[in-house]
């Protein structure tokens, strides 16, 4: 075969033209603080509280040389375990003045795992919101202190150790501060982000400088940001969508962070766009879902919107035009994971819409990216599909003391291995199909969820719906729907399901059971629970 004939391969290299911030998080927001020194740098809708850059500039130097007098010096463990609040975005930047590895805690943690997370990551420092809907912090880390040696103090928002935390930067010389910051490097690591096992405990994914502040730097040009864009930022601070995306995105361009909630609320979020003109919407899909699926969507005006982010699991293609339509013309898709900072692929506003629709976008700047063949490792031909590896800039230093468990997941050549099925076009722009270990092999047929979900969707009764493997003893596994009707429909059952599918989808990938429900199991970043869905399902109908 002429060497011009052969398939080209599932390989694709971002551009270079614009160069990587050779930067530590500190140094580019004090740039930022030059530059937009009274432009609005970030509100909180439900307090009220703003700031301009300049006075966000005075908040986290006071914060950092309080943090100083209590004794948190440059590699100490500090953890924050608070919904969105303006004090998260406070600490993030005050220990990247210090040098000080800001460690993220998930809400919906309970006291087994964060005193997992203590000891694991050596917390020194705990700064922990009062409550959140049943949650009530200080008295968890309080039950596990005894048996975290490393904890040394907790610091509680809106409370007395809060106030005495920022008013111990009266002790401290601010020439301190900017002289720990001068001996900061942007290979430093700054950030540990524990994975969501599901099974086992998590992985802390520590990430540098570099790696943080480049992909919101990236990501914020993708979606074309100045200083005039405001952020309206639902997703979680705790993860990477919220404090890389969100808020290093917006520091790194100069543009305005905008907190409506300490968790998602979909008619708070509508009025955070409508009363703030915000510019541009994060969410992961399930959240679009719930905020254009409101009764009275059509009162928020929120023809501010320019632009956003969805991002987080797969976007229903229907969703994606209901956005759309909306006249948010400029809305990307993203696709990432915390171990790559997180974003790989983006879309671009100037995409066909069949790519923005069906597609999570092409390679970012500085980034390689590859589908190979799960078993034997070789690159396979763009159309096919196979595993989505990474490898860049953004590839984290590792997991927190666990070599092992690093060695797993990137390979020698510094490939991160993602797990995620996708499959990439002739143009480089990718599908992700799905997990490999979503993957549903019945009676010998290899089916990708995605596709039974996709087609589901348009059903015109169904908000949204998820499909899982559950165990059969004579085609190995079987499919199961769970579904989420709109308002005011009458629930489906397997013969209605079958009925709409037959004629249009192969037998084989009919799902044979059907389940209603009023809302899937989440993780607290929005991404539906399938390993508990199949847990659940095999007992329910007893296939264990």
């Amino acid at each position: 075969m002429n060497q011009d004939t052969l398939p080209q391969p599932s390989h694709a290299v971002g551009p270079t033209d614009v160069p990587l911030l050779e930067q530590t998080i500190a140094d580019k927001f004090d740039d930022t603080v030059v530059s937009f020194a009274d432009r609005e740098a970030l509100v909180e809708v439900a307090s009220g509280r703003r700031w301009t850059y300049a006075e966000l500039a005075a908040d986290v130097e006071t914060l950092a040389r309080g943090l100083l007098a209590a004794g948190v010096e440059t590699g100490d463990r500090v953890g924050i375990w608070s919904p969105n609040c303006a004090e998260w975005t406070l600490v993030q930047l005050a220990t990247a003045k210090l040098g000080a590895i800001l460690v993220n805690v998930n809400p919906a943690y309970r006291t087994h795992e964060v005193g997992y997370v203590i000891n694991q990551a050596g917390i020194t420092t705990m700064v922990v919101a009062e409550s959140f809907k049943t949650s009530d912090y200080p008295a968890m880390v309080e039950e596990v202190r005894a048996d975290c040696p490393s904890l040394e103090r907790v610091v509680v928002i809106g409370q007395s150790s809060w106030d005495e935390l920022v008013a111990g930067a009266d002790a401290v010389d601010p020439g301190r501060v900017a002289a720990m910051q001068t001996t900061l490097s942007p290979t430093d690591p700054i950030n540990i982000q524990y994975t969501s096992g599901t099974t086992g405990f998590p992985k802390g994914a520590t990430l540098s400088h570099r790696n943080i502040l480049n992909n919101g730097y990236f990501v914020g040009r993708g979606c074309g940001y100045t200083e005039h864009d405001r952020i309206c930022i639902p997703v979680p601070f705790y993860h990477c969508f919220g404090m890389v995306m969100g808020n290093l995105a917006a520091i790194t361009h100069g543009a305005c962070m905008v907190i409506p909630a300490p968790g998602f609320d979909p008619a708070i979020t509508l009025h955070s766009v409508d009363s703030e003109s915000c510019t541009s919407l994060y969410g992961v899909p399930t959240m679009f879902i719930a905020m254009w699926a409101l009764p009275d969507f059509a009162s928020y005006d929120i023809s501010s919107l320019r632009t956003g982010i969805m991002a987080g699991s797969p976007c229903p293609a229907e969703m994606m035009r209901q956005v759309l339509d909306a006249g948010v013309t400029d809305m990307t898709i993203c696709y990432g994971m915390t171990e790559t900072s997180p974003v790989s692929t983006q879309t671009t506003p100037d995409d066909p819409f069949e790519v923005k629709v069906g597609t999570v976008g092409s390679v970012g700047a500085h980034l390689e990216v590859k589908v190979v063949d799960p078993v034997t490792g070789a690159t396979v031909p763009r159309g096919e599909p196979g595993e989505f590896l990474t490898k860049g800039y953004s590839v984290m230093l590792g997991y927190w003391e666990d070599p092992e468990k690093t060695a797993e997941a990137v390979d020698a050549d510094g490939w991160m291995h993602t797990g995620d099925l996708a499959v990439m076009d002739a143009e480089g722009n990718l599908a992700i199909t799905g997990r490999i270990k979503d993957l549903v092999i019945r009676g010998g047929e290899n089916i990708y969820p995605r596709e039974i979900e996709e087609f589901l969707y348009t059903h015109p009764d169904i908000l949204d719906a998820q499909v899982i493997g559950v165990p059969d003893q004579k085609y190995g596994e079987e499919l199961m729907a769970w579904l989420q009707m709109r308002e005011g429909a009458e629930p489906l059952d397997a013969d209605g399901v079958r009925a709409f599918c037959t004629g249009k989808l192969a037998h084989y990938k009919i799902p044979r059971y059907v389940l209603v429900v009023e809302e899937f199991p989440m993780t607290v970043t929005g991404k539906v629970r399938k390993v508990e869905m199949r847990e659940r399902a095999t007992k329910d109908l007893g296939l264990g």
